[in-house]
Order: structure tokens, then sequence, then C-alpha cells
């Protein structure tokens, strides 16, 4: 989400200046992720890396694991991780199914999805729009995460897949059940055809065993209505 990296980047800048650390979302995050004990955070969409570094930059120093498909954004995210042994990746989306899938590339690079972008998505941000395809692997999350929650105790599952995250939780059940926290995109409004929307979300995470804790600012129109935000969840 644009608007959330951004206040990121400027509360970062503060941060190193001891001001305002406590009211950004990545640092109330942060204490949740440590009273919860997390040691392994499932970044599924990781594009180019921004949320592992703000994981780290805000004081989460356990293992993180990161999933991209788009070839570009991989070598972002390669060269963001370079020399944090603690962090890992793999170059594949996540789905119901294993196989291959033609990725829909936005001209932001962050608005790529596996699905259509709908019209209200495209009058939010007119200046981005699909430029193009490309073919990428898809994994189940049960397939790929089992070897990786041999190591852990307590995982949390980041989701930022653009409407994509019923497919996603749908190829891993099992990853979810062993998961103490959650975090998901929350949309209010259709932003790509046939993607999660805010109601069917939240009764999904409800129903799995998790409560919301935080919701952090996320896609706004140029009216400032708030299209979508980050739900964060945890088991109560």
């Amino acid at each position: 989400m644009v608007a959330q990296r951004v206040m990121g980047v400027a509360a970062r800048g503060l941060a190193r200046r001891g001001l305002a650390l406590r009211r950004h979302p990545a640092a109330r995050r942060q204490r949740m992720l440590t009273r919860h004990g997390v040691d392994l955070v499932l970044d599924v969409g990781a594009a180019g890396g921004g949320y592992g570094s703000e994981l780290r930059e805000f004081g989460y120093r356990g293992r993180i694991v990161s999933f991209e498909p788009m070839r570009a954004a991989f070598d972002r995210l390669t060269a963001t991780r370079t020399g944090d042994d603690a962090w890992d990746a793999h170059q594949c989306a996540l789905g119901a199914e294993p196989g291959t899938a033609e990725i829909n590339v936005a001209s932001n690079s962050d608005s790529s999805s596996l699905l259509p972008m709908a019209d209200r998505h495209r009058a939010a941000a007119p200046a981005v729009d699909y430029v193009g395809t490309e073919q990428v692997r898809v994994e189940r999350l049960d397939d790929v995460a089992g070897p990786l929650l041999s190591a852990s105790r307590r995982p949390f599952l980041k989701l930022d897949t653009q409407g994509f995250e019923k497919q996603v939780l749908a190829g891993g059940p099992e990853t979810l059940a062993r998961c103490v926290g959650l975090q998901l995109e929350l949309s209010f409004v259709p932003l790509y055809e046939g993607g999660l929307l805010v109601d069917e979300a939240v009764s999904m995470a409800y129903g799995a065993g998790f409560h919301l804790v935080g919701l952090e600012p996320g896609f706004a129109d140029p009216d400032g209505q708030v299209l979508q935000a980050d739900g964060v969840f945890f088991r109560v």
C-alpha cells in the first residue's frame, strides 16, 4: 500500500531522531509480535521487501521468509535482504493449487495481481493500470511452509496479495492453524474482480480463531475515502 509505505518512511526518519515512534502502526504491531512470542513471519506478497525492512527497523529480530513471484520485485527483494541471514525469500506466488499462472503487472508494481483490476481501483488511482503480464510459478502455502514451521513455535502470517488472499488461504489451512497471528488486507470496496472483501475476510479470520486487534492505514481515493486497510489479528 503506497500511503502506508510513505508514512513508514516519514515515521522511520522521525524514529531515528527519537520522535513519534510509538504512534506508528509498525511500532504497535511489533509490541504485539513481541507479546505473542512470534519467531517466524511468513511474508506473502513481499514486493521489494518493504514489509520485512519495516519489521527489522521496528525491532523484530526473528526469522522472516518472504514470497514474491515477479522477477523485478524479487530482484529488489533479494538486494534488500542481502546480509540478513535470518531473512529468506522464495520466488513464487501462492494459491489454492500448484502450477503456473499469468500475473497482471501494474505500472507501480505494488498493484500487480493475479486478478483483474476493478474500475473502482482505476478511479481512485488513475495513474495506475496494468501494463503487461508475466508467467509465474504458483505453490500451495502448506507445501512450502511445512519445513519452515517445523523450526518455529509461534509463526505469524502476513498476506498482501491484492485480492488473492482467499486462494492463498485455501492452499494453507494447516499453516493457518499453526499461526498465532495474521495480517490481512481489508478491502471496503471491490478493488480487484473476485477479490476478498472486508466482511468475508474478517469472518474468515474469526472462524479460524483470530480476533482483530489492530488496523493499519491503507489505500484511499483522492477525496479521502478509505478503500482499504490492513487488519492485524491474533489468537486470544
